[in-house]
Parts: structure tokens; sequence; C-alpha cells
């Protein structure tokens, strides 16, 4: 496999919050250790269910927020290390696609203002050339440059989802963080969107990280899935191998959540998820697992390649 365009190793992030005894700080692990490596022109889906870490890790990646501790490599470079400025220039090939496309746009811009915003930033077109390249990304969203004298709210929910893509390719981005893009949408324009991505994405060749708890919707996209459970990937495959044969219990329960012909009777999860705050010793996942065996619950497994490419954390794999 060629050099990738993102690594990230042994990532870290605990926020702190009041809680235990006497008010005592505690910390939520938010991400717990986490390895990724994404290649050029690839899209990497990132699946689990709300509250697992996905959006933060989004976030760490594109340093929105500060990592505690672990690497971020891009392009060669070490994004933890960077100094404003450095990071700044290097911002400009990292972009993000945020979930609610209302709240992410200013609704005292004009889309034209909010999609040029970047190209006034770091200083890539004069006035009347942001115009012309404000127009073209609108067009190459399926919108009319007409439109970039309007304000946010006089659009649809899928149209300001277009106007947030035209916003993250203006810079010409090798990387977009797309945070869950499609999921406040109706289910047919998140179909319109999802295609528009890979149009995009075949046009221009950016890489994709895709951040859904859907994994209908990961696997139309995907070329490799990670699979997160409470800060940590537990599963970690090429999208066909894994959806065919999954290796861990609760990728196996995701997926047998999915409707289909012929599928098998859904695998139920009993109790909750663990707080973050204090997770359980050992896997993870062993106090919801239907196969949790002793060693669950007193060893951590790491991820391992249990088959070419294919990587989980279980005692038990291959299952």
């Amino acid at each position: 496999m060629s050099e990738a365009l993102l690594r990230v190793r042994e990532l870290r992030k605990y926020f702190p919050v009041r809680g235990g005894v006497m008010g005592k700080r505690a910390y939520v692990h938010a991400v717990e250790g986490v390895d990724l490596d994404i290649q050029k022109g690839e899209t990497v889906g990132l699946v689990g269910e709300s509250g697992c870490g996905k959006s933060t890790l989004g976030r760490l990646i594109l340093r929105l927020i500060e990592a505690d501790a672990g690497q971020i490599e891009f392009m060669g470079e070490d994004v933890r290390a960077l100094k404003r400025r450095a990071l700044r220039s290097l911002r400009r090939q990292m972009q993000i696609i945020f979930q609610d496309p209302y709240a992410s746009l200013n609704p005292r811009m004009t889309v034209g203002e909010a999609i040029g915003e970047g190209l006034h930033i770091h200083r890539m077109a004069k006035a009347s050339e942001r115009q012309q390249r404000v127009a073209e990304l609108l067009e190459i969203v399926g919108m009319k440059a007409a439109h970039a004298s309007r304000y946010p709210h006089e659009f649809s929910g899928g149209q300001r989802q277009r106007v947030g893509i035209a916003r993250a390719l203006a810079l010409e981005p090798k990387l977009i963080v797309a945070d869950e893009p499609v999921s406040s949408l109706d289910v047919s324009i998140q179909a319109q969107i999802l295609n528009l991505l890979l149009e995009l994405q075949q046009r221009f060749g950016m890489a994709y990280l895709f951040i859904s708890h859907d994994l209908r919707v990961v696997r139309h996209l995907s070329d490799r899935v990670a699979v997160m459970y409470l800060g940590r990937i537990v599963e970690w495959a090429p999208a066909e191998e894994l959806y065919r044969q999954a290796q861990h219990p609760y990728t196996q329960a995701l997926l047998s959540a999915i409707p289909a012909p012929g599928r098998q009777q859904r695998i139920m999860l009993e109790g909750d998820v663990p707080s973050p705050i204090s997770p359980p010793a050992g896997c993870p996942f062993h106090p919801r697992c239907p196969l949790a065996v002793e060693v669950c619950s007193r060893e951590r497994p790491e991820l391992r390649e249990v088959k070419s490419q294919h990587f989980s954390a279980c005692h038990l794999a291959p299952l």
C-alpha cells in the first residue's frame, strides 16, 4: 500500500467533568488510543453508536480540538507540532462538512460570502476572482450562480448541505472530514448528497473520512470501514470484507440491525453502553457481548490482523 495521506497513532482525548465521590474531578475517555490510516483518494467510513467518540476523533484530526496524547501525521507533517501560521497553511488541505447544514452556516452571511470566506482568509483570489470561483463551486454542487446572493434560511436542508460541500471544496483540499453529513436530511435527499460526494471524489481525487452511525450509508461510499466502540476502534477492514464476514461481535450486532431479505434474526445487545467516565476493565464490549468468556473481563484485546487487511479487537476472533 502507498504512503498514507493521514496517519494517526495512539490518539487520546479525555474531557474533565465533575463527578464521583465528593465532587472529585473525573474524565470522559472520549478517544482511547486510536490508530487510523487514510490513503490518497480513499474513503474511510467510521461507524459506531452515538457517543462512541467518532465526531471527537474527526475534530482531533483537524485540530479543532487538541489531543491529550498521540500522533497525527498529514502529508508527512506532524500536525500536533505545528505552530499557528504553519497549521493555518496546512488547513487549506483539510476541510470539514458538518452534520447540521443550518447551524454550520452564519445566518448573517450570504452563501456566496460563506463559500468565499476561506478564499479571502487564505488570499487565494481577489474579490472579482472570488465571485467567479464561488459561482463555479455552486454549479459544481448542483446549484445556480445566482444563489450566491441569498441567505441560508432561504434554502432547504439539502441545498444548505450543498453549500457546505461547496465551502469545503473551495480551498481544493486533499482530505475532507464528513461528519454525519446526511443524517439530518430526508432519505431521498440523502441519496442525492451521497452521489454528489462520490462524483466530486472522482472528479477532484480528495480523500474522505466519512463519519456515520448508518452502516447502509457507509457501505455505499467507503473503501474501508473502521468500527468504533467506547473510544476505541474494535474492527477495521475493507468495506465488502467487513460487511460479508465481520469478525467482532459488536460489528455483527450492528450489521444484523440492517433490514435485508433473508437476514437471520437480529442480534439484540443487552444493557446500555458503559459510562466513558469509568469504562470497564478488559474488553470494553464484554458487559454487552453475547459471546463473552472469562478472559474478556480481565484482559483488553489488542487490535490484531485476523485475516489479510482485516483487524479485530476480540479474544475470540476469527469468529
